[in-house]
């Protein structure tokens, strides 16, 4: 099945997610490769590029960063607005209406990143797009779902193969006079589905850091 993630797309998708529901709590849920960098770097701007219900944004925050999510989704966005408000951040989160595949930011970022995002353009083609917005001397970080015929989500669908990409894929896009790649490989983290299970998936984890 295609899918063609476009604003009407997400905002069904966050309409029907628990995430979204007015009991869901505001504690983080960031992914763990964002909670690793978040401990690893030291505070500066950020842009969270398809936020969702923003938990790897308020990561950041809680950390002291000054945090831009961005996102299509108002529903998404109420969402993380909410849960923001819960929280006492030591640095600072705002959030913004966009539609990624055409919006510009205006300015450059110390860490652009991007997690699990799918706007309405080519996959590739939109990780090649945010990678402008990484100021010089600062760093990049995608995940996205990995190429893998076998692979479900927590809630047992497999993810559509044009929201799926190889690691070798992502790098290929890093011009080496440009960037320096810290890693780019397959990873897994462990999340519970809805029916209790414990579920392991396979993501594409990029990082780098932009020279010039």
């Amino acid at each position: 099945m295609t899918h063609s993630f476009d604003k009407d797309y997400w905002e069904q998708h966050w309409d029907e997610a628990p995430e979204t529901a007015p009991s869901a709590p505001a504690e983080n849920r960031a992914n763990p490769y964002v909670q690793r960098i978040a401990r690893r770097l030291s505070p500066g701007t950020a842009l969270d590029a398809g936020c969702g219900t923003g938990a790897e944004a308020r990561e950041l925050a809680a950390r002291g960063w000054n945090v831009l999510g961005a996102d299509i989704s108002s529903t998404a966005l109420a969402a993380a607005a909410a849960q923001t408000s819960e929280q006492d951040l030591a640095g600072t989160v705002t959030w913004r209406e966009a539609d990624l595949a055409s919006w510009e930011p205006g300015r450059r970022f110390d860490l652009v990143m991007t997690n699990y995002a799918h706007p309405a353009m080519p996959q590739l083609e939109f990780y090649r797009r945010i990678m402008n917005w990484v100021a010089p001397g600062g760093t990049l970080l995608i995940v996205g779902h990995a190429h893998d015929p076998e692979a479900r989500t927590a809630h047992g669908h497999q993810p559509p193969a044009e929201a799926t990409v190889t690691a070798a894929d992502v790098a290929a896009l890093l011009d080496p006079a440009e960037w320096t790649i810290l890693s780019a490989d397959t990873q897994s983290r462990t999340v519970t589905a809805p029916d209790g299970r414990t579920v392991t998936l396979p993501d594409v984890v990029v990082l780098a850091t932009r020279r010039s």
